[in-house]
C-alpha cells in the first residue's frame, strides 16, 4: 500500500537521522504491505492516534529504557506496548533480573533509537538497543506508529511487524492508569 510519492524533507523531519529511509527500504525489500499516513506534526500517542483516526490500542508506543543489571552492567531496551497501555517497569526488571529499570535520558534514547522523541520506531537498528514487544502489539491486525518523523506514520500488521523486527515478545504492558 505505499503511496509511491516522495517529497522533499519537511521541517518536521528529524534531519539528523536516516531512520525513515532505512525503514522504508526494509519494508520494501521484505515486500511488507504497509500504508503511509501524512498528518500534522505530533509525537504524543493519544494526539497522533486522533489525527490518524484510530483507537490508541492499535498504536505502538515505543519507550527506550535503561536497565541496570548490576553495578557495572547497563543495558538499553526499546519497549513496545499498545498505545493505550504503559510499560510495566517491574515486569521489565524481572525479565532482565535487573536491580533498576527507568526511562533512558533523551540524548541516549535518540542516539540508540536513531530518532527524536515522539518518532521512535518499534524497530531497533542499533545492536546496543534490545527490542522487547508486548504480545498484544504483535497480535494487532493493524499497528500504527510514527515513521521516525512527526508528520508521517505507518500502518502494518502486527504479524508483519513481528516477522520483520524480530522482537523478544514478553508481557511488559500494564493498564495506563486507574
Amino acid at each position: 500500500m505505499p503511496d509511491g510519492t516522495h517529497r522533499a524533507p519537511s521541517p518536521h523531519d528529524t534531519g539528523r537521522h536516516d531512520t525513515y529511509d532505512h525503514l522504508i527500504s526494509l519494508l520494501d525489500s521484505a515486500s511488507v504491505d504497509y500504508r503511509l499516513i501524512d498528518h500534522d506534526p505530533e509525537g504524543a500517542t493519544e494526539a497522533v492516534c486522533a489525527l490518524r483516526g484510530h483507537p490508541a490500542r492499535e498504536a505502538a508506543k515505543c519507550i527506550v529504557l535503561r536497565v541496570k543489571v548490576d553495578r557495572r552492567t547497563t543495558r538499553h531496551v526499546l519497549s513496545v506496548v499498545p498505545g493505550d497501555r504503559r510499560v510495566d517497569l517491574d515486569a521489565v526488571r524481572a525479565l532482565f533480573a535487573a536491580r533498576y529499570v527507568g526511562f533512558s535520558d533523551p540524548g541516549t534514547a535518540e542516539r540508540l533509537a536513531r530518532a527524536v522523541p515522539g518518532t521512535v520506531l518499534p524497530f531497533s537498528f542499533d545492536p546496543d538497543l534490545e527490542l522487547v514487544a508486548d504480545p498484544d502489539v504483535v497480535a494487532r491486525p493493524k499497528l500504527y506508529f510514527n515513521a521516525a518523523r512527526l508528520d508521517r506514520s505507518l500502518l502494518v500488521s502486527g504479524a508483519d511487524y513481528e516477522r520483520l523486527a524480530k522482537p523478544r515478545v514478553e508481557r511488559i504492558a500494564t493498564p495506563a492508569s486507574v
